[in-house]
């Protein structure tokens, strides 16, 4: 059993503890000589985008840039364990539903296509030929193509992706939810209104150029580590780096940079935030509307005394929409309220304000921690508000960041895996492909899980992703899984998702972004858009993990071909050489023009950002102010109406070793946290209130308006830098207390972020139906 333990973690992010987390994780997949030498080779001109996060590249065309977190992706990717048909046989599903997440991950690689066997319960060895075939079978057996979900990971390739949406769209429905609509819809959302254009609007050369940067909701030391290269290179010029997040998150207050030798001498730590908030889960909108009020204070000061304007009166009058109505709505709001839902004081926010203020270029960053609210559309606009006050979009230096999850999240965006594409576009591809595509909206996450529950919906199709771990409503969520005739996963590895089958299953193992892609026409390489709208080519360098492995365009391709015998696009011609692929997606999107001369450039291109250059597609034609009344009737609020006992708002977290739903090991070291993953982050004033202690054992139960009960149970109490009346846990494990009901205004992403709950002591009852919950990952 693994050292379990719960002990401050004293030193910053990076450094030797970073180092020392590579060499097990590269001796423990059994990979180090290979390991390294893979991990020289990504983000290279001729090597292999990470298959980690997001975050850009500062030069993709020469320098490796350390991060822990991609030498884990990268070691689990390429890692020497191998999960064999004789390992399936060993295991019934029934087993293996018993393990941890940690356990089935660490099984390693897949090695050949697998499908159900019910008489076994296990997994056996199908060939090619005959899972297309049984997917082909169901497809063309439905009555209505709308009864087929296709969910997309992040992960999945710009040419996996535009392949996988022209298929399904042939084939007849606009059943695309996909990782966005579980993270980043309400960011597409708010700034698509906002501003015109659902992505971010600045590049890494702006944060060479900002005077402030704010962070909002995010944790850079564990979900994406280059970004602290950039922070501490802007702390350390002089620019103001302020942090708002409810948690004490060490990759925001210091780091050492493990490549630099000074720094791993202990002479080059550098301190990230100079200021941070820790405000209540949820306040977020309050505390921005209260630098808002102040800086809107400071104007009518200025002007009153015949100073200049603080706000940049020049932009807002040519290039904005609304901010009467707006400004109107901010100066009403008062600071009582904004003190209680913030958890702030006026004078800590007004300060904040006069930072704002001071800064010439403003860029504004955020991550899950703002989206995952009923009210995150409405807090996006009002950051966005905020930086339109001064004109800190299209400015050097200045501008939106959603930071993005997953590699190529903002990618199968753009290639057109979404639910609710326009007509223009699916015009485009009508003209294009000689198809007649459907018109009618998709089912997003929710909408996909209630069509499996209702029986609205019986093939369930997971191009890569974990589906049955990410998604809220555990209970709800496996037993509609469990209700498809047909459910189909693209993996590299074994995941939980597997074991919630249908009545038929299919596990097809695919390449991974580290392998060589061997197609007729020679080795090929597939592109991925990063958060700032860079494209650029991916080449793996390693041999695959097995010969019978198929790259994500083949498994597409000849997932068509069977499905659409008739159909009159070459599929299988299109695999044999990807810059076919790109030849036609510049015919359908005009910014990709040119697509495979543009690849042949060290380190690719941008995507055209318009927002970036002052051009609103809006329906104003100009970016828009929103008035935001702060809500006051949340989930939250809610709940501590509906009873006098004490209602934490619970926020669900990745630990350090984790990414995503992928479970790397049992330790989250910035959070001082050792072996365990059933714990709470609690305020050690909130323990004391519950009549416990620190390490007593407590179940959680939510509250929603729907009464129905859902609760998960045995977490530890950790004591921990929060404010009162907030907790944290780690996700997947208390996905199962968000209700499928519970999604953020206008977007319907899972209100993973708060989420009341009630917590009692645990006394080993009888686990509740409501939950699916396993104690494998509880300590003995």
């Amino acid at each position: 059993m693994k050292t379990q333990k719960i002990e401050f973690y004293r030193h910053p992010a990076g450094g030797w503890g970073a180092l020392k987390s590579v060499a097990t994780q590269l001796l423990g997949h059994g990979i180090a000589a290979k390991g390294a030498k893979t991990m020289l080779s990504a983000n290279q001109p001729d090597g292999f985008d990470c298959p980690g996060c997001a975050w850009p590249d500062r030069d993709h065309a020469s320098t490796f840039e350390f991060c822990e977190n991609g030498v884990k992706a990268v070691a689990a990717e390429a890692t020497s364990r191998r999960a064999t048909a004789d390992f399936f046989r060993k295991h019934p599903v029934a087993s293996l539903l018993q393990e941890s997440d940690f356990f089935l991950e660490d099984q390693g690689r897949l090695t050949e296509p697998l499908a159900y066997d019910a008489a076994t319960d296990t997994y056996v060895p199908i060939s090619w030929d005959d899972a297309f075939a049984t997917i082909g079978r169901h497809l063309r057996a439905l009555p209505d193509p709308d009864q087929a979900i296709f969910y997309t990971s992040g992960r999945t390739s710009n040419e996996a992706a535009f392949l996988y949406q022209l298929f399904v769209r042939e084939f007849g429905t606009n059943n695309f939810p996909d990782c966005s609509n579980m993270c980043h819809e309400p960011s597409g959302t708010g700034l698509r209104s906002s501003i015109g254009v659902g992505k971010g609007t600045v590049t890494l050369d702006d944060f060479e150029r900002a005077d402030a940067i704010f962070i909002f909701g995010q944790n850079p030391g564990t979900n994406h580590p280059r970004m602290l290269g950039e922070l501490r290179d802007a702390a350390k010029r002089g620019a103001r780096i302020v942090s708002f997040n409810p948690l004490r998150e060490r990759g925001l207050e210091r780091f050492a940079n493990p490549q630099s030798p000074m720094a791993m001498l202990g002479l080059g730590s550098n301190f990230i935030s100079t200021d941070y908030h820790q405000l209540r889960i949820g306040g977020d909108l309050a505390a921005i509307k209260g630098i808002i009020k102040h800086v809107i204070e400071a104007d009518d000061a200025a002007v009153a005394s015949g100073q200049p304007r603080v706000l940049d009166t020049a932009f807002i009058a040519e290039h904005t929409n609304g901010f009467d109505a707006f400004v109107a709505d901010v100066r009403a709001e008062s600071w009582e309220t904004i003190e209680a839902e913030a958890g702030l004081p006026e004078a800590q926010l007004r300060a904040t304000g006069d930072t704002y203020i001071a800064a010439k270029a403003v860029i504004a960053c955020w991550g899950m921690g703002i989206t995952q609210h009923k009210h995150s559309v409405a807090t996006i606009q009002m950051i966005t508000n905020l930086l339109l006050l001064r004109g800190h979009i299209g400015r050097p230096g200045a501008g939106a960041c959603p930071v993005r999850g997953h590699s190529n999240v903002q990618g199968d965006r753009t290639m057109g895996i979404y639910e609710q594409p326009s007509q223009a576009f699916l015009d485009r591809l009508d003209a294009v492909f000689g198809i007649q595509t459907p018109r009618a909206a998709g089912f997003d996450t929710i909408a996909a899980i209630e069509a499996m529950r209702d029986g609205k919906a019986s093939v369930f199709i997971g191009m890569g992703g974990n589906f049955a771990s990410a998604t809220p409503d555990t209970a709800v969520t496996e037993a509609a899984l469990r209700q498809c005739a047909l459910t189909v996963h693209v993996s590299t590895k074994l995941n939980r998702s597997h074991l919630v089958h249908g009545k038929d299953a299919l596990i097809l193992p695919c390449l991974g972004r580290t392998e060589i892609d061997m197609q007729a026409g020679g080795a090929q390489g597939v592109t991925v858009e990063d958060s700032m709208s860079m494209v650029h080519l991916s080449s793996g360098i390693n041999p695959p993990a097995s010969d019978h492995l198929l790259s994500e365009p083949a498994i597409v391709a000849r997932m068509a071909k069977a499905t659409l015998p008739d159909s009159r696009i070459d599929w299988l011609g299109l695999i044999e050489d990807y810059d076919r692929i790109r030849v036609l997606i510049e015919q359908v999107f005009d910014d990709f023009a040119g697509f495979n001369d543009k690849l042949r450039h060290p380190g690719g291109f941008r995507l055209r950002n318009t927002a970036s250059e002052r051009v609103w597609n809006t329906p104003t034609g100009k970016a828009n102010f929103f008035a935001q009344p702060i809500p006051r009737d949340l989930p939250i609020h809610q709940a501590r109406q509906q009873t006098d006992a004490l209602v934490f708002n619970l926020a669900t977290v990745r630990s350090h070793d984790q990414y995503n739903t992928t479970i790397y090991g049992m330790n989250d070291r910035y959070r001082g946290v050792y072996g365990h993953r059933r714990v709470v982050f609690i305020h050690a004033d909130d323990i004391r209130a519950l009549g416990m202690k620190a390490g007593d054992w407590v179940d959680l139960t939510s509250i929603d308006t729907d009464g129905k009960t859902r609760r998960v149970d045995r977490f530890l109490l950790v004591e921990y830098a929060i404010p009162r009346g907030c907790i944290a846990s780690y996700y997947p494990e208390t996905n199962g207390l968000v209700p499928l009901s519970s999604f953020a205004d206008q977007a319907r992403t899972p209100t993973s972020k708060s989420i009341p709950v009630m917590l009692t002591p645990h006394h080993a009852h009888a686990r509740s139906d409501s939950t699916s919950t396993t104690d494998a990952d509880t300590l003995a």
